[in-house]
């Protein structure tokens, strides 16, 4: 974007203020990125630990269901799953990292387990409650990705506007600045020494 420039003071003033302004949105801008940063790499930190929470979770859950199966009939087993059901509830609200709009998701797990604790072994108490630790883990990762990925858009963004601030805009505003002081200097010369020649022609009619 190439800046219209006319050579006057009160151009002049006005490239200074724009330029001021720039400069301090410049750094307004570039404070925002650094926050956007560390708050990213803190959920990148915590979404690796949600995520290998999340990994290991099924694995152990499918664990304790085979020592369930080994200790008891396949039966048993059957009608205890059958009777073990519950409500995966997700409530869904905002929070505000940096102005960025991040989402909050609140699981709650309505159980009505009816199976009789005295025919079914321990490890299926174990497996199920693993089970629901496991969805909990899940819709956390899912909370945290989609957190991270606004964060990256924005971080993406703001940089953007920070880049083209100093690497295009502000350079542009000084070269106009300083292109204008020196026209205004030389119009400035120019008149003093025209107002130093009327003088002398002045001074020369007086003695005449």
């Amino acid at each position: 974007m190439k800046i219209q420039i006319n050579a006057t003071r009160m151009e002049f003033l006005k490239l200074r203020r724009r330029l001021s302004t720039a400069v301090r949105g410049h750094k307004l801008l570039k404070d925002k990125n650094e926050g956007l940063m560390r708050e990213f790499l803190s959920l990148i930190k915590i979404y690796k630990e949600a995520r290998q929470k999340a990994d290991e979770g099924l694995p152990n859950c499918m664990k304790m269901f085979v020592l369930a199966r080994i200790t008891s009939s396949s039966g048993i087993i059957s009608t205890a799953l059958e009777q073990s059901k519950g409500e995966l509830e997700i409530k869904v609200s905002e929070k505000s990292i940096l102005n960025v709009k991040a989402p909050v998701f609140d699981v709650s797990i309505m159980e009505n387990n009816s199976y009789s604790l005295v025919d079914t072994p321990v490890d299926l108490d174990d497996a199920i409650m693993q089970l629901k630790e496991f969805f909990t883990h899940m819709v956390k990762v899912a909370e945290l990705e989609q957190s991270i990925r606004l964060l990256a858009r924005e971080i993406e963004k703001t940089r953007r506007r920070v880049n083209a601030l100093e690497y295009v805009l502000i350079p542009q505003l000084q070269e106009s600045i300083k292109f204008i002081k020196t026209k205004l200097d030389e119009m400035e010369r120019s008149n003093i020494s025209r107002l130093m020649k009327i003088k002398e022609m002045l001074v020369a009619k007086t003695i005449v």
